[in-house]
């Protein structure tokens, strides 16, 4: 593609322009005497006579136009130092829109917007003001802190049963035998300040009444202020027998604010104030101090005292179990009209329990209206469903930071680090997984998307606005997205660097495409219509980037062929070079990574690229032929005869990779002096036979690609080969779902390193068999000779996906990341509320097509 709607950075720089408007503000009739001196004698008596306030005008003026060309010649010298990929893309911001403004805005301004801890509230903010929860969990008769969400508590539960993703949200958390249930909502009323008022409730209850540690209960509710403003206590003492107000603040914001603690039971209140630039160490800092009162005084309770100006207040809340706790904040606190009385009556009490109520009966009735599940599952089923939705909903986070590139061995930019920081940015993104994975990872949010759009259009715009503003001057996007202190520390240090060769699976393109299809059948009001159109118009030239930047980055060889970039060719420890950059990181491809390779699944996520951006051309009515190259683009990706030459196996009548390979590859236990000489053994990988450029026999998902884009015509014999391939248990059939690997492949189940467990090579991925199913629904549908045989095998699979799904979580109390092949067990990072939210589509039978 052209890509005409690119240009240099450079040429974002105002120069000349700003000048001549700056030459333009002078007087147009300068001082008479001035210009008669100018012309006659200049002497200097008479040039005392001259006007003195022009002079000084002149003189002012004289300084802000150098100042202004001195920064201007030194601001193209910065930008010709700042390496390409670290330059934002030169476009106006999608979420510069005025549909992201105003009322939409300060809507979402406040929500769970802290994915990683069990509780946690924040604003969109770059420095807001953070709340959060902390209790004190009991295992084996010791003593925990729990705050950030990790698998080792082992919690029996936790996540949302209900969130709209806006200003409700219900969650029941099961620690040993202790149960909190907490609701989050928010209200918009007359007097609050800019995101309106919050409340939350914390309802405790324990089902151990026989042991004595758990009749009562520990909770800690903080507040922090990022910004570092001080936060004021209502009084030394904290009884809210007499006054329910914990502290309170001013910001730039929200205004003044409040927060309060109301309850009806006997609750014990005591407090810590700190003063600390991080956040991220909150629960360190609460350890330290608890540890330090039994170390003094043997009891476990907070001092009750504060550093000066404290930017972190923790309240300890002790109380007999059961009890229940509502914590209302207030904003925009001393206003004439804040109403701060009837504002905190409607947080609090039976209020807060009626509209509560009433929020559930909301969320339930749009459920149903949404996906139409009443007459297609069971009671079982739909608890899953919504807990699904609830927990994609509820794990939606506010992130804010600088990711952190990897600098190539030959770059010029001068770095004491091995790393470049992208500029300053905001993500607004659903998450994988709380415990493992609670920050922006590319390829997720495609299918996170395909679900959220459903339930609600203008929350899928808000994200993918971010995702995509994140683009830099190539058209690339870091597929993994690391911002801030909170999210760097949960991540291990060798995933952190961002590497600018490697792609991601384009999958935002899979929710546009539905988007597009929707508005040329009339699916949405005018309002979303508007807003979508809107949408693809602002971010045409971001889209058309992307496109690009893949479509020269990771070609191959041939014409029409692709590869993923990133495998590591020098590897003496890796059975099979991981693919990381594809998704399906372990999946085997060839065993020697080289430039010859083309990857079946990059082919079939650039058909899916081309027939989007060429339905978004015909939408948009482009008229400067791009309709027509991407319009030849698809139709060459979806040749039928092209793609069987370049991937078909005609004897299996299966589609594979193609590469440098040979099958004869192992890992041995090799004898290796460590750097102190000293042997040690270690898995080494070894070749046994010259590797041959050849198609790579391991049937699995990626073998499945072109049957997941529909390529296939449905009257081919290659599609009845694809649904015997998919039907046998041999091969990729189980009762759970099916696996990632055919059970025939050299490598199913095998370690590809010491440390390394089969992760894509056999258990049952959720968005991969999501994807087949929506296939096997459309070819079960159109004519030919194999659409019985289509629907029978839809059929099976996806009662069988839900069935198992269904039933882990009611065993476990989560979703998982995936399943176990020989007896569908939950494995991987619990909960992951992810992709496997799609079995909420499964259920309702919605795949876009």
């Amino acid at each position: 593609m052209r890509g005409n709607g690119r240009r240099s950075a450079r040429s974002r720089i105002k120069s000349s322009t700003d000048v001549d408007e700056l030459d333009r503000r002078r007087p147009s009739k300068p001082d008479r005497k001035f210009r008669k001196n100018e012309i006659g004698d200049q002497s200097f008596i008479r040039i005392l006579n001259f006007n003195t306030k022009a002079l000084l005008g002149l003189v002012v003026l004289s300084f802000f136009i150098i100042f202004f060309l001195i920064l201007h010649l030194i601001k193209p010298v910065e930008d010709a130092q700042r390496p390409r990929v670290v330059t934002p893309f030169p476009a106006p911001k999608i979420m510069d829109l005025p549909q992201f403004q105003g009322e939409h805005k300060e809507s979402l301004y406040w929500g769970t917007y802290r994915p990683h801890v069990y509780l946690g509230i924040r604003a969109r903010t770059r420095q807001s003001l953070v709340a959060g929860l902390m209790w004190i969990g009991v295992k084996d008769g010791r003593y925990f802190v729990r705050h950030v969400c990790q698998d080792s508590d082992e919690l029996s539960t936790y996540g949302w049963t209900h969130h709209n993703g806006r200003d409700y949200g219900h969650q029941v958390l099961i620690d040993h035998g202790m149960t909190l249930a907490t609701s989050f909502l928010k209200s918009k009323e007359d007097g609050s300040g800019y995101g309106g008022d919050w409340t939350v409730r914390i309802d405790v209850k324990s089902e151990k009444w026989s042991e004595e540690m758990l009749r009562s209960a520990q909770l800690f509710f903080y507040l922090a202020d990022e910004e570092g403003n001080a936060l004021s206590l209502s009084g030394d003492v904290l009884d809210i027998r007499e006054n329910s107000l914990l502290a309170y603040g001013s910001r730039m914001d929200v205004g003044g604010w409040q927060l309060h603690l109301e309850s009806v039971d006997d609750l014990e209140v005591n407090y810590s104030g700190f003063k600390t630039p991080h956040i991220h160490n909150l629960s360190d800092l609460v350890q330290e101090s608890l540890g330090e009162q039994v170390r003094k005084f043997g009891r476990l309770q907070l001092p009750d005292a504060s550093d000066n100006s404290p930017n972190i207040l923790v309240f300890q809340i002790s109380a007999r179990i059961p009890f229940k706790i509502d914590i209302p904040f207030l904003s925009g606190i001393g206003l004439k009209s804040s109403r701060v009385e009837e504002r905190l009556k409607s947080l609090t009490g039976t209020s807060l329990t009626r509209e509560l109520i009433e929020k559930q009966k909301e969320f339930d009735n749009k459920f149903e209206i949404c996906f139409n599940l009443t007459s297609k599952v069971d009671s079982e089923s739909l608890v899953v469903g919504k807990a699904a939705l609830g927990n994609m909903l509820g794990g939606i986070g506010y992130f804010y930071g600088q990711s952190k590139i990897s600098l190539p061995k030959n770059n010029d930019f001068k770095s004491r680090d091995n790393f470049i920081s992208y500029w300053p940015a905001e993500l607004y993104t659903a998450v994988p997984s709380r415990s493992f994975f609670p920050r922006g990872f590319l390829w997720d949010e495609g299918f996170h998307q395909l679900l959220i759009w459903r339930w609600d259009i203008h929350i899928c715009l808000d994200i993918i606005g971010h995702w995509l503003d994140l683009m830099n001057i190539d058209g690339w996007i870091p597929r993994e997205q690391i911002l801030g202190a909170e999210a760097l520390s949960k991540v291990p240090e060798e995933f952190v660097l961002q590497h600018p060769t490697n792609g991601n699976p384009p999958t935002l393109f899979l929710v546009l495409h539905n988007l597009v299809s929707g508005l040329k059948r009339n699916k949405f009001s005018v309002v979303e219509s508007n807003d979508i159109s809107s949408f693809l118009e602002r971010g045409f030239v971001r889209l058309e980037a992307w496109f690009q930047w893949f479509n020269t980055t990771q070609s191959g060889n041939e014409m029409g062929s692709y590869f993923w970039h990133g495998r590591d060719n020098t590897t003496t420890r890796e059975l099979n070079p991981k693919t990381l950059s594809s998704g399906l990181d372990d999946y085997p491809r060839a065993s020697h990574p080289s430039g010859e390779e083309r990857h079946l699944d990059l082919r079939c996520w650039m058909l899916l690229a081309a027939e989007c951006m060429h339905s978004i051309t015909e939408l948009l009515q482009k008229e400067n032929g791009l309709e027509k190259e991407y319009g030849l683009t698809a139709k060459l990706l979806s040749d039928f005869d092209i793609l069987n030459q370049m991937h078909l196996d005609s004897a299996y009548g299966a589609y594979f990779d193609f590469g440098n390979h040979t099958e004869k590859v192992r890992l041995s236990w090799k004898e290796v002096r460590a750097g102190n000489n000293y042997p040690t053994q270690e898995l080494v990988r070894e070749t046994l036979e010259k590797p041959e450029l050849m198609l790579v026999p391991h049937i699995g998902y990626v073998s499945l690609f072109p049957f997941m884009e529909k390529i296939i015509p449905p009257e081919s014999w290659i599609l009845e080969k694809q649904l015997d391939l998919i039907s046998n248990r041999s091969v990729l059939w189980t009762d759970y779902g099916l696996r990632s690997l055919s059970k025939t492949s050299s490598i199913f189940m095998k370690r590809n390193t010491e440390h390394d467990p089969p992760y894509w090579r056999g258990p049952i991925w959720i968005n991969m068999n999501y994807r087949i199913l929506s296939a096997l629904h459309l070819y079960s549908q159109v004519d030919g000779p194999y659409r019985e045989k289509a629907r029978i095998i839809y059929n099976d699979l996806r009662r069988n996906l839900i069935r198992n799904v269904v039933h882990n979580y009611h065993q476990s109390g989560y979703l998982w990341e995936q399943y176990e092949q020989k007896k569908g067990k939950g494995k991987g990072a619990p909960p992951f509320t992810g992709w496997t939210s799609l079995v909420l589509l499964i259920m309702a039978e919605t795949y876009g097509e």
